[in-house]
C-alpha cells in the first residue's frame, strides 16, 4: 500500500488520487484499504509518517549543544523540504495518534541527544520540553503556516534559548 501511494503521489497530483487507484496498483480492492485507514487522508498520513520516522540516531558532535544544533538543523531542511511539507500537513490533517507518532520521533531524537551528556541518561525531560516548546515548534510553525521557513542561521539561536530556558526554571 504504501509504495503505491508513493508512487502514485510522485506521478500525480494529490488531490488527483484515489483509493480506488492506490487500491488497483497494489493488487487489492478498495474495501481492503477502507476497513484499515477509512480514507485518503489516513492513508497518506501513515505514509507520511514513514517518511518522517528517523533512519538513524542523531549525529554526534561531541557537545550537547551542537548535537541539537545539528540535529534541528537537519530537521529544519528536511520538513521544509517539499516532501516533507507535504508529510507535515498529511499528517497534520489525519487523526489524532498520527501528529502523536511525530511528536514521539521528535522527543526520542531530542532525549537521545541530551541523554548523552547526562550519565544517567535521563536526558531531562523539562530540557526536552523546552527544545520542543523553542526548537521544534517555531520550525514547524514556520514551515506550515509561514512563507518562509526558518532560517538555518536561526536555529543555533534557538536551540541557545532552549537550553537557557531550561537552566532558569
Amino acid at each position: 500500500m504504501h509504495a503505491s501511494t508513493r508512487k502514485l503521489l510522485d506521478e500525480r497530483d494529490r488531490a488527483d488520487i484515489t483509493v480506488p487507484m492506490i487500491a488497483a496498483d497494489a493488487g487489492v480492492t478498495p474495501s481492503t484499504i477502507y476497513r484499515r485507514w477509512g480514507d485518503i487522508t489516513e492513508v497518506f498520513a501513515d505514509v507520511a509518517i514513514e517518511r518522517l520516522r528517523p533512519d538513524a540516531p542523531p549525529r554526534e558532535t561531541g557537545s550537547v549543544r551542537g548535537d541539537l544544533v545539528a540535529w534541528a538543523q537537519e530537521y529544519l531542511e528536511e520538513m521544509s523540504s517539499p516532501v516533507g511539507r507535504s508529510a507535515l500537513r498529511d499528517v497534520v490533517m489525519s487523526g489524532d495518534t498520527n501528529p502523536l507518532q511525530c511528536a514521539t520521533f521528535c522527543r526520542t531524537q531530542i532525549e537521545t541527544i541530551l541523554g548523552r551528556g547526562d550519565p544517567a541518561g535521563s536526558g531531562g525531560q523539562g530540557v526536552v520540553e523546552h527544545v520542543i516548546d523553542h526548537v521544534v515548534a517555531p520550525i514547524v510553525y514556520r514551515i506550515l503556516f509561514d512563507l518562509d521557513p526558518l532560517e538555518a542561521d536561526r536555529v543555533g539561536v534557538l536551540v541557545d534559548q532552549a537550553l537557557d530556558a531550561a537552566v532558569r526554571v
